[in-house]
Parts: C-alpha cells; sequence; structure tokens
C-alpha cells in the first residue's frame, strides 16, 4: 500500500552556513562598525545582539535574507521580541521543526475532510498519509500545498 510522510524539517548545516555568512556581513558593513553586533547560533535558536533595536531589526533582514537564498523557508522562523538590557539589546529567533499537535491534528482533518480514499495517522511529529492509489497520495499532496498553514510542509519517505 503506497504512503509517505508529512514533516516539517529544517536543514541545520544550512542555517549553520547563513549564520556564518550573516556574522561576516555584520562584521564588514559600515553601518555596524565599531558596534559588538553578532549572531550566535545554539541548536534552534539565533541569537542576535547588537547596541539597539534599530540595529537588531537590520541584523534579521540580513539572517533572513541569507536563509532564504541557503533554500531555508523563513515562514519558520518565530522572532521574539527584542529584550534591551544597559548598552545591549539582544533578540532570539527560533527555527520551528516537527508538526505540534494540534497542527498534525489540522492535517488530519483537512485530509479526512476532502473525502479521499486515504488514511492519516499522527505518528510522533508527522502524519503518516496511506492509500491503494498513488494519484490519491498526490492529490493529498496537492491539497496540502495549496492550504494556508502556519509551517513548511515536506513529504518524506514515499513507498509504493
Amino acid at each position: 500500500m503506497p504512503s509517505f510522510d508529512v514533516v516539517s524539517e529544517v536543514d541545520m548545516h544550512e542555517v549553520a552556513n547563513a549564520v556564518d555568512q550573516a556574522n561576516r556581513e555584520v562584521q564588514t558593513r559600515f553601518d555596524f562598525k565599531g558596534t559588538n553586533a553578532s549572531y550566535e547560533r545554539d541548536d534552534a535558536t539565533v541569537t542576535t545582539r547588537a547596541e539597539s533595536e534599530f540595529q537588531l531589526g537590520q541584523m534579521l533582514d540580513i539572517l533572513q535574507t541569507k536563509l532564504s537564498r541557503r533554500g531555508v523557508d523563513i515562514s519558520c522562523l518565530k522572532v521574539e521580541a527584542p529584550q534591551t538590557t544597559g548598552k545591549t539589546a539582544h533578540q532570539e529567533v527560533v527555527l520551528r521543526q516537527g508538526l505540534d499537535t494540534p497542527l498534525a491534528k489540522q492535517i488530519v482533518k483537512l485530509i479526512k475532510d476532502s473525502r479521499l480514499k486515504v488514511q492519516a495517522a499522527i505518528q510522533g511529529e508527522k502524519v503518516r498519509v496511506s492509500g491503494k492509489k498513488r494519484d490519491d497520495l498526490q492529490q493529498v499532496m496537492g491539497l496540502l500545498r495549496e492550504a494556508k498553514l502556519d509551517l513548511p510542509l515536506q513529504f518524506d519517505n514515499l513507498r509504493d
């Protein structure tokens, strides 16, 4: 029976490369000369540090540009509010991965409401979709691509 998995993943190697490129650009830009502006990556969190909130906004734009050029979908970013302490300000950007339970339930409901002859089951941080016909699975993929969900989706592990 053909099946595939619906997942939401971010290539962390590309994120590391984008953060390195953004750090190099901030160090060479004229408007950041003499400041201690930098990016720090820790697992799925990128912390931006600068002297003012305005510079944090500029750094966020640089980071988003570098991520999108590297093929990382920026809709998976969750930008926290900037925090100012003394002479420095910092802001955290969280990279969301995996399907949380409410989103997985929403995906299963979308699939069941489509009345296609497929079954959808939540398995941890992914949704497994299986059916008798490959065409039905491709229709589900098209349905999920057009759905307005707040995380980018990838289709993985397609089996016949």
